[in-house]
């Protein structure tokens, strides 16, 4: 076969067309840190790519789900240890209250300060965190406990439905707590606390004395619903643990899939910048000067 000189040209463009692609495509490599920039580069390298990040958006999810959990668990357990508090400060002014020395006047003052905590306990009972009510089941739009034009409690009604949250896949926790269990059927803790004031107000020492023991069981109710909930807290932060290590291991997929390594880009780069070096001067030397070169 014979070799033209235009064939000579034809192959030296070509492959120095094929040289400069390689440098674009090292080049492009080094500007942003991937192996491809494009499906087409590399489509296995893409699929990949696409299930990994997947694995790594669905991750993040859940640890955005698992801190609205924890915002709803920490302020939960906040509320409630308040409640807590004021429980066990009425039983204090309960066993103070049912001494023999104490008369009309001083049992009245003290029934004073059972009612501030009674309207305390109902500030806790509605306790608003984002705009939700936490206390009132998934009904969070509402407060379980309204009161009258005088300031008194007017209505009770907790919704005891569960707001379950996904935390991992296929994987829900509740996050809210039951209202019964800490609060008593439609709020009888605020009922007891009534009894107290009552008996306080008639002086009626066996009243109190009886008041000492509901408020005994109110405390407990208390104390068990959080610990219900630390229960699930624990449980939580294992699960938090389990999502983090399952991001670090997806995020490291998905470098490895995706990211260059640099030493060996920038080698295959001033490799390829010598090859077109070399190119560009043998090209000199294959085109040689025609006749029209003269005739010009």
């Amino acid at each position: 076969m014979r070799v033209t000189q235009s064939m000579l040209s034809n192959n030296m463009l070509k492959n120095l067309d094929n040289s400069y692609s390689n440098l674009g495509k090292y080049m492009d490599q080094l500007s942003t840190g991937k192996k491809i920039n494009r499906p087409s580069d590399d489509p296995v390298v893409a699929m990949k790519g696409m299930n990994y990040r997947s694995q790594v958006i669905e991750v993040e999810q859940f640890q955005r789900n698992i801190g609205e959990v924890h915002n709803w668990m920490d302020n939960s357990d906040a509320a409630l240890d308040k409640a807590t508090q004021a429980l066990q400060k009425l039983r204090e002014l309960a066993v103070q209250a049912s001494s023999d020395t104490y008369d009309t006047d001083e049992r009245k003052s003290i029934m004073e300060e059972a009612e501030q905590l009674k309207e305390h306990l109902a500030d806790i009972a509605n306790t608003k965190v984002n705009g939700k009510y936490i206390f009132n089941g998934d009904n969070t739009k509402n407060a379980p406990i309204t009161f009258g034009a005088d300031g008194e409690i007017n209505t009770i009604d907790f919704d005891t439905s569960d707001v379950n949250i996904e935390v991992a896949n296929g994987t829900k926790l509740k996050a809210n707590i039951d209202p019964v269990k800490a609060f008593g059927a439609s709020g009888s803790v605020f009922g007891d606390i009534d009894k107290f004031i009552n008996a306080l107000n008639d002086n009626n020492q066996e009243g109190i004395n009886q008041s000492i023991e509901s408020l005994d069981e109110n405390i407990n109710n208390t104390i068990n619903t959080r610990a219900d909930l630390g229960a699930r807290m624990n449980r939580l932060e294992l699960v938090e643990n389990r999502l983090a290590e399952q991001e670090v291991i997806a995020t490291k997929m998905m470098s490895e899939n995706e990211d260059i390594d640099y030493e060996e880009v920038i080698t295959n780069l001033i490799t390829q910048e010598s090859v077109h070096r070399a190119a560009l001067s043998a090209g000199s030397r294959i085109i040689q000067p025609t006749l029209l070169d003269f005739l010009r």
